[in-house]
């Protein structure tokens, strides 16, 4: 009688049937301790196919904890968004992206439950509530907090995996002609008018003349340094701390023709002293976004600028006249404050030479669609003269034509 061969005992994990009729795997986690799969099986090769991939995971050192990722999202955001130590003014846009625009989907999911098909979800509603610069900017922060969480093994994979999902195509944006920038300076008074002018011709952000002081003008030199900026936050807060990035911190050589403005500027408005703020307020206070929010804007309509032209997009106006001078990529680049990572292996350097360089040119560039548009003007009224002329010439006329007509009938 030949003996029954009794079955050779599992070396990884265990298998059993369950009352129900399925299968569930057991394996021991990385303690030693036995875990059940987070799953039953429809039959005993399912679940033995289940054991070998994760024993060959576990060998690999690719194995993920299914409890690590058992923590609520918000709470891991949040406290991603603390260790980061960063810039008020980014603390501030990550907290805001987090409160209306994740947390609304997966505030109540764990880490874990957080999948791609959720994620693409997200973003198709998004898309169709908000504008596509929000959402990108909100995704980005999403797969970055996730991808932190792939690197604390809490998930294996990161959701988010949406191909160019995070990239901003923002619309193209309105460039002021030269003349409808003298004409914003003019109307937005004295006071505001360099503002006006730097913001175009300099390429300054508004957060850098908001902090722009007398130590950083250089009248001999024809420049002016950015060395600091200050942000305001949505709360009103006025953030003092460095430029938007390291290229921020530049000299900027100034198209002469802005020197008599600056120096008019100083002499009448800027606070006194090294440390004088260049821009304060009819009442003495640091610039505020608000109250010269509502200035520009009035100016901007009276001007006839189109409703979405923003002080920031003065910005395209001297970085268009820049580039017509014919500068290098770098070079305007270092004049705009502009970086990044790929620019500094292929951009040659930029010297101080250069930027006078560009300077000069925009400067005359400028004074000749200045001097062009008066010509116009004055073309424009001289033919307004001479028509007038004719017109009282040609009435003068009609009276003599009246009296030899009345003398041929008496003649």
């Amino acid at each position: 009688m030949t003996r029954k061969r009794k079955p050779q005992r599992r070396r990884y994990g265990s298998v059993r049937r369950l009352p129900s009729g399925r299968w569930q795997a057991r394996y021991p986690d990385t303690n030693g301790d036995l875990r059940a799969a987070p799953q039953t099986f429809e039959t005993k090769t399912d679940a033995e196919v289940w054991l070998s991939q994760t024993e060959a995971d576990q060998t690999r050192g690719d194995w993920v904890d299914p409890n690590a990722g058992a923590v609520n999202f918000h709470e891991y955001a949040a406290k991603w968004i603390d260790e980061r130590g960063l810039a008020e003014t980014t603390d501030e846009l990550y907290r805001r992206l987090l409160r209306l625009h994740l947390e609304p989907c997966f505030d109540e999911l764990d880490v874990n439950e957080i999948s791609a098909a959720k994620v693409r979800t997200w973003r198709a509603e998004r898309l169709k509530a908000t504008g596509a610069t929000t959402v990108a900017k909100s995704y980005r922060l999403l797969k970055a907090i996730m991808e932190t969480a792939v690197d604390d093994d809490m998930i294996k994979k990161n959701p988010c995996r949406i191909r160019g999902a995070g990239r901003e195509e923002a619309d193209e944006r309105p460039v002021a002609t030269v003349g409808e920038v003298f004409d914003l300076a003019d109307v937005i008074g004295l006071r505001w008018r360099l503002m006006i002018l730097l913001g175009a011709f300099a390429s300054m952000r508004p957060e850098e003349l908001a902090e722009l002081r007398r130590k950083d003008v250089d009248l001999d030199g024809g420049s002016v340094w950015v060395k600091r900026a200050a942000p305001e936050l949505t709360t009103g807060k006025r953030v003092v701390g460095n430029p938007k990035s390291r290229a921020g911190k530049r000299e900027i050589v100034l198209p002469p023709f802005v020197l008599t403005d600056l120096r008019q500027h100083l002499d009448w408005f800027a606070e006194p002293g090294p440390e004088g703020l260049v821009f304060v307020g009819e009442r003495g206070a640091p610039f505020r976004r608000s109250t010269f929010g509502r200035k520009y804007r009035k100016a901007r309509n009276k001007v006839g600028l189109p409703d979405d032209f923003r002080f920031y997009d003065l910005r395209h106006t001297g970085n268009t006249l820049a580039a017509d001078t014919g500068a290098k990529l770098k070079d305007l680049m270092v004049r705009a404050g502009q970086s990044s990572e790929r620019a500094q292996l292929i951009y040659q350097h930029s010297k101080r030479t250069h930027q006078r360089k560009i300077a000069a040119n925009m400067d005359a560039d400028v004074r000749r669609q200045r001097q062009e548009a008066t010509e116009r003007e004055e073309q424009v009224g001289e033919l307004a003269t001479v028509h007038r002329l004719a017109v009282r010439a040609s009435a003068s006329e009609a009276p003599e034509a009246s009296t030899e007509s009345a003398e041929r009938k008496r003649g």
